[in-house]
């Protein structure tokens, strides 16, 4: 469904701490880094129509908006599990530790955290383990 998202952090270089951990847990590429941006995924192309990404950009932190998040996909569930630890190391807050949200279906399994400019993010995995 979404090709790109770019998210908006006041201090970029603490955001790469948390990002950068993050996406490591959930096994997610660091494509890019500069003075005022950072990227992590893969761009689409005619050949990869499948990929996402996600640009992450010096500006002004958040507006505070509880209905508002992205969620990243997780293979497993263990690495929903490494996403939350991670972040936390990493200075996210927690938002919800990793457990099963049967209001969503009986094999959602989500963890979510604030990043520290007030992001708030999920990882989600939708598989049984066997």
């Amino acid at each position: 469904m979404l090709d790109h998202v770019s998210i908006t952090v006041a201090d970029l270089r603490r955001a790469e701490v948390f990002y950068d951990a993050i996406m490591a847990a959930l096994s997610i590429p660091k494509v890019g880094v500069s003075d005022d941006w950072i990227g992590y995924g893969e761009r689409c192309d005619a050949a990869h129509p499948q990929r996402t990404y996600l640009s992450i950009r010096r500006g002004r932190a958040p507006d505070a908006c509880p209905g508002r998040h992205w969620c990243f996909k997780a293979p497993m569930r263990q690495a929903v599990d490494a996403f939350w630890t991670a972040g936390l190391v990493a200075g996210g807050t927690d938002g919800g530790a990793p457990g099963i949200r049967e209001a969503y279906h009986p094999a959602y399994y989500a963890a979510y955290l604030v990043d520290p400019d007030g992001n708030r993010v999920e990882a989600v995995c939708h598989v049984v383990p066997s």
